[in-house]
């Protein structure tokens, strides 16, 4: 048995010329393996495993030593010139790296601390993506097994062009994995290339907004069977990662939330209330009298003798 996996590994790993990128998987996996176990027992606060590095009360994220394993494979490699053995080591150093980073690619594409939080699941995903397309790379030489080198086959470049196509179009339904399996197994983007998109895709921003009927039925798509799968997705990152924490009332993260919803609220309602003001301006001189083109002059001596008659007071003779 273990001479036979060693002669496999020989045959389509070594003489592949593949060694590189299956250390890199495998310092990709074992990194992401090794992280997630070890952040899991400083979560749960056991006294025999090491807690955080914290020099001088500084909290250093592990994805500061994989940004030091990136730049030690990836340097290393063009230092020597990508020579055996070298590249072989590089690779398991750059895979190592690439566990570590993505693992907190939430807390980069946030700038925030959002590690056990829902927000903190894309760095699952991240590192899902990332070990799935370095897999399907050391499974197949190229998409669909196609050699370089060997006769050019019409028929099988229109099965690859088309696959292509129905991947991407697959991704702008929304369909993320069937998307990125279909790259490497035709037949699989074809099906979600052909289905509803989903209704938070841009393929239903697009195509959906004038067709209400078709956008009510993604929407009870969606409900019905991506809620099961969501339930499962979760299931599965809780196993994977751990369950995120339910933030209280009054936590800080809590407040800043409350504080970030509210200045989005106080900002629409100042341009609400200014708006309203400008109509109710624009009312009010719409109502507004127009002047009248010429004014009596109450000044002159036939004006005083007319408001003396109508006071009643006894009318004044002008001395001749």
């Amino acid at each position: 048995m273990i001479e036979d996996l060693l002669d496999g590994y020989r045959t389509h790993i070594v003489a592949a010329h593949k060694q590189p990128l299956f250390l890199l998987l495998v310092g990709f996996i074992s990194s992401f393996v090794f992280i997630r176990f070890s952040v899991r027992m400083i979560r749960a606060k056991v006294r025999w495993w090491p807690g955080n590095i914290t020099p001088g009360g500084l909290h250093i994220h592990h994805m500061v030593f994989g940004l030091g394993f990136l730049l030690l494979g990836g340097i290393g490699v063009f230092a020597t010139s990508g020579g055996h053995p070298w590249i072989d080591w590089f690779g398991l150093c750059f895979g190592i790296g690439c566990g570590l980073v993505l693992d907190e690619f939430a807390l980069i594409l946030h700038l925030d601390d959002v590690y056990w939080s829902e927000q903190g699941r894309k760095s699952v995903d991240a590192v899902i993506i990332g070990i799935l397309v370095t897999g399907l790379l050391l499974i197949g030489y190229v998409p669909l097994g196609v050699v370089p080198g060997e006769d050019t086959r019409w028929g099988l470049v229109a099965v690859i062009s088309f696959n292509a196509l129905a991947s991407i179009v697959a991704l702008f339904k929304g369909k993320l994995w069937t998307g990125l399996l279909g790259i490497m197994v035709p037949g699989i983007s074809w099906v979600g290339a052909v289905r509803l998109a989903r209704p938070s895709s841009p393929w239903a921003r697009w195509r959906y907004e004038r067709r209400p009927r078709r956008k009510a039925r993604a929407l009870r798509r969606e409900r019905r069977l991506h809620a099961r799968a969501d339930r499962a997705r979760t299931w599965l990152f809780d196993l994977i990662a751990g369950a995120p924490d339910k933030v209280p009332a009054n936590h800080p993260a809590a407040h800043r939330v409350a504080e970030r919803m509210a200045a989005s609220a106080t900002a629409h309602l100042d341009a609400h209330a200014a708006r309203s003001l400008a109509r109710r301006h624009a009312r009010l001189a719409d109502r507004s009298p127009t002047p009248r083109a010429t004014t009596p002059d109450r000044r002159t001596p036939a004006a005083r003798r007319r408001r003396t008659v109508h006071a009643g007071r006894p009318r004044p003779y002008a001395r001749r």
